[in-house]
C-alpha cells in the first residue's frame, strides 16, 4: 500500500500479488490489478520466486518492488526479475548476496574498519562448533539468522544449557521466514542502544547518508517504537560524525544501488556494526518527515539509473525537527506478545496535521494467523522531541481499535505503547533495548 501510494502520485500503474489468505486484504484494493500467487503459507506464495515471476510475466509489468521483508533481500528474486527483462527496485544480485547474508556483511564491514561485536565470521555448522565458539565469545551470546534481519529468529543463550534450544529455534524460524536455516553467533550486549543510518546510493558509486534513527524500543528483538534523529544519549555527535562516513563507505564498497540501512549497536560509549538491511525499512517514515524525501520515489528513480545528486537536488522541506513512530500490533503483551487474529470491528483515529497513519487494515478486515499481526504505524512530528512524543501518546491513546475473535474480544499493544512513551526512561532519553520488559513489570 505504501509503494502503491507513491506510484499513484507518479502516474505509475500498479499490480499487487496476494495469497489465498489475503484475497480480500486492503492491499488488494489499492492497486490497479491483483494476481493470486498461491496458498496462505509464505513458502507457497510470497517466498515462491517462480510464482512471482509468473505473475510478473502475466501482468507485463516493467518493474518489481519487493516490499519490506520476505524476499526483499533475496538475490534469487533480484536475478530472476532481471532475467525476465524487468527492473528490480532494489540492489543487484551481487550486492544482495553480499549484504543480505549477515555473516558476509560482517566480514565486509570488518575489512573496512567498521567492527562488529565479537562473534563468528562464518555460519555455524554444528551444535558442537557453536558451543566452542560461544565459549570463546563468552556468554550470553546471540544466535542470529544469516539470511535476514528484522530480529526474526534471533535467540539469546545465557548459558551452555540454553544454547542448543536457541540454535534449534533460530534455525527453524529462519528457515520459515527466509528459506535458509544458517545461523551465526554474536556477543550479547546487556544494555545496548540500536542506532541506524539511512543511506542511498546510485549506479555510479555515489552514496550519501540521509539521516539516522534510534530503534531501541523492541520486543522479541523486533522494533516497536522508532525515532529520528537518535537522541544524543544514544548517539553523541562524536559518534554520529564517525558512523555517517562509515555507512557511506560500506554501501559504496558493496556496490549497492538503491536505499539501504546500516545498523549499529551502541553501549557504554562504543558503537559496533550490526548489519545492513538492503531494502526499505518499516520505520522509513520518520526519516521522510525529517528530510522531506519520499524514499519510495527515491528507490524508483535510482532503479531507473538516475544519479543520486539529481535525485536529491529537487527542492524539499523537512516538516519537523523530530519524528516518532509506533507500530500497532494485534497481540497480547501480557502473554508473551502472542498474536491476536480476528475481525476488526472498529478502527478510527483523530486526523491531525502532525499525524501520519500508515495502516494495512480498516474496519471490516480480518487479521489472519498466517502473517505478522502488524496493523498500522502511527507517526507524529514536532518542533521538538517532547512535542512529537506527546503527540504520539495522545494519538495512540485516542485511537479506537477493537478486534473480535471466535472467543471474544482480542487484545492489542496500544496500552503498552502509551505506557512506553510516557515512561520516565523514554522521556529522559535513557532507555535501552530492554525498556519494554521493564515497563511490563511496573
Amino acid at each position: 500500500m505504501r509503494i502503491a501510494r507513491t506510484c499513484r502520485r507518479l502516474g505509475i500503474a500498479t499490480v499487487g500479488v496476494h495469497s489465498d489468505a489475503d484475497e480480500h486484504a486492503l492491499a488488494t484494493r489499492v492497486v490497479d490489478e491483483v494476481i493470486r500467487i498461491g496458498p496462505a503459507r509464505v513458502q507457497d506464495s510470497y517466498l515462491n520466486v517462480d510464482a512471482l515471476i509468473a505473475a510478473l510475466k502475466f501482468s507485463g509489468a516493467d518493474a518489481v518492488h519487493p516490499g519490506y521483508g520476505l524476499l526483499s533481500e533475496d538475490a534469487r528474486l533480484s536475478a530472476a526479475v532481471t532475467a525476465a527483462g524487468a527492473t528490480f527496485v532494489g540492489p543487484r544480485p551481487d550486492a544482495l548476496t553480499l549484504l543480505g547474508d549477515k555473516v558476509r556483511a560482517r566480514e565486509l564491514a570488518d575489512a573496512h574498519g567498521i567492527h562488529p561485536p565479537p562473534g563468528t565470521m562464518a555460519p555455524i555448522d554444528s551444535d558442537g562448533a557453536a558451543l566452542d565458539e560461544a565459549r570463546r565469545i563468552g556468554f550470553p551470546v546471540l544466535v542470529k539468522a544469516a539470511a535476514g534481519g528484522g530480529g526474526i529468529g534471533m535467540q539469546v543463550a545465557e548459558s551452555e544449557e540454553r544454547l542448543e534450544t536457541a540454535l534449534a529455534t533460530c534455525r527453524a524460524r529462519s528457515a520459515a521466514a527466509f528459506g535458509d536455516d544458517r545461523v551465526y553467533l554474536e556477543r550479547y550486549l546487556v544494555a545496548p542502544r540500536h542506532i541506524e543510518v539511512q543511506v542511498a546510493a546510485d549506479a555510479m558509486g555515489c552514496a550519501e547518508a540521509l539521516g539516522d534513527r534510534e530503534c531501541s524500543v523492541q520486543r522479541r528483538h523486533q522494533k516497536v517504537v522508532e525515532e529520528a534523529p537518535a537522541p544524543s544519549s544514544g548517539l553523541p555527535e562524536v559518534l554520529r560524525a564517525e558512523i555517517y562516513p562509515q555507512a557511506e563507505r560500506l554501501i559504496a564498497a558493496a556496490g549497492l544501488v538503491g536505499v539501504a540501512t546500516v545498523e549499529f549497536i551502541a553501549e557504554a560509549g562504543h558503537i559496533y556494526f550490526l548489519e545492513v538491511n538492503a531494502r526499505l525499512q518499516v520505520e522509513h517514515p520518520v526519516t521522510e518527515l525529517l528530510t522531506g524525501l519520499d524514499l519510495v520515489e527515491l528507490q524508483l528513480r535510482l532503479a531507473q539509473g538516475q544519479p543520486l545528486d539529481d535525485c536529491l537536488s529537487a527542492p524539499r522541506a523537512a516538516v519537523a525537527s523530530h519524528a516518532v513512530e509506533a507500530r500497532v500490533y494485534a497481540e497480547d503483551p501480557a502473554k508473551g506478545f502472542i498474536p491476536q487474529p480476528g475481525r476488526i470491528e472498529q478502527f478510527t483515529w483523530e486526523e491531525q496535521p502532525w499525524l501520519r497513519v500508515d495502516a494495512g487494515y480498516e474496519a471490516g478486515d480480518t487479521i489472519t494467523h498466517f502473517y505478522d499481526p502488524l496493523i498500522a504505524k502511527f507517526i507524529t512530528s514536532g518542533e521538538s522531541r517532547g512535542a512529537a512524543v506527546e503527540r504520539l501518546a495522545r494519538a495512540l491513546g485516542s485511537c479506537q481499535l477493537s478486534i473480535a475473535g471466535p472467543k471474544g474480544p482480542r487484545r492489542t499493544n496500544l496500552p503498552l505503547l502509551v505506557a512506553v512513551l510516557q515512561s520516565s526512561e523514554f522521556a529522559s532519553e535513557t532507555y535501552d533495548t530492554h525498556l519494554i520488559e521493564r515497563v511490563l513489570t511496573t
